[in-house]
């Protein structure tokens, strides 16, 4: 198999584009990108493009990894081969080049999720050493007239009063690393409880924690269809959903890796 890595830098950003759309055109979940998407992602997410790879193989870029790195953690966002290169371990040499560039750069801990059903890649990131941390789930609450009482608050504020109830780690795209990228966050209090969002053609629920969510999500959602991201199926706020008629749409496993048991 005469594959080459190379940077993402190897490729312009609508080459990066391509490969994105072409490795996942056939995807569990419907997932495109253009340019000023990617741009986005690779901002808020904090992508290192130039310890991000792509595999080229006669010329030819046939898969892509990303990797975002903060500090001494890492989150793997996203890895995906073209159909016709696929089963020849392409997958798996971008992981394991992925682990060295994030090594090179003091990382301690590589994250991911991976879908429920791509049982294949879950196997594949076994094999690599990663170990399931939890289960997380994608929502969307549809809109509805405001029945909550919370109170619009400045976001640092609401966020400051998240950070003193919530204990458990944030998955990696809502955690304080990605907040800190966005301009237009909002925040919601109430006696027990508080939300960071922002409104971007639908309402995205950032971080929650505290008592009393069932009113903020009610609150919430009078400012259109709510989206959470990757929300713990064990979080308190799953059962408020529950309650106001909403359903995950998408389950994933997130892992993790400990680079430094792997050295």
């Amino acid at each position: 198999m005469n594959v080459e890595l190379r940077p993402a830098t190897s490729l312009p950003p609508g080459g990066r584009v391509d490969l994105f759309n072409a490795a996942y055109e056939d995807y569990f979940v419907p997932f495109r990108l253009d340019e000023a998407a990617l741009d986005e992602m690779t901002r808020t997410f904090d992508l290192d493009v130039e310890a991000s790879r792509v595999a080229m193989r006669d010329g030819e870029p046939v898969g892509f990894g990303n990797l975002g790195v903060r500090g001494d953690q890492a989150w793997i966002g996203g890895v995906g081969v073209i159909v016709r290169a696929r089963r020849q371990g392409i997958g798996e040499l971008l992981m394991r080049a992925l682990h060295e560039e994030a090594a090179a750069r003091g990382v301690a801990s590589v994250w991911l999720e991976v879908m429920e059903q791509n049982e294949a890649a879950y196997r594949l990131y076994e094999k690599l050493g990663y170990r399931l941390v939890r289960e997380v789930e994608v929502w969307s609450l549809p809109e509805a007239s405001p029945a909550g009482s919370a109170r619009e608050v400045p976001a640092a504020e609401a966020h400051a009063r998240v950070r003193e109830l919530q204990h458990e780690r944030e998955p990696w795209q809502r955690a304080d690393g990605t907040l800190r990228h966005y301009d237009d966050l909002r925040g919601l209090e109430t006696e027990t409880g508080a939300a960071v969002f922002r409104v971007s053609g639908v309402v995205r629920l950032l971080q929650i924690a505290g008592g009393d969510s069932r009113n903020l999500l009610e609150t919430l959602r009078g400012h259109g269809t709510v989206s959470v991201l990757n929300l713990p199926a064990d979080h308190p706020v799953a059962d408020s959903l529950r309650s106001l008629g909403a359903t995950p749409s998408v389950r994933q496993r997130e892992m993790v890796l400990d680079l430094q048991a792997q050295g």
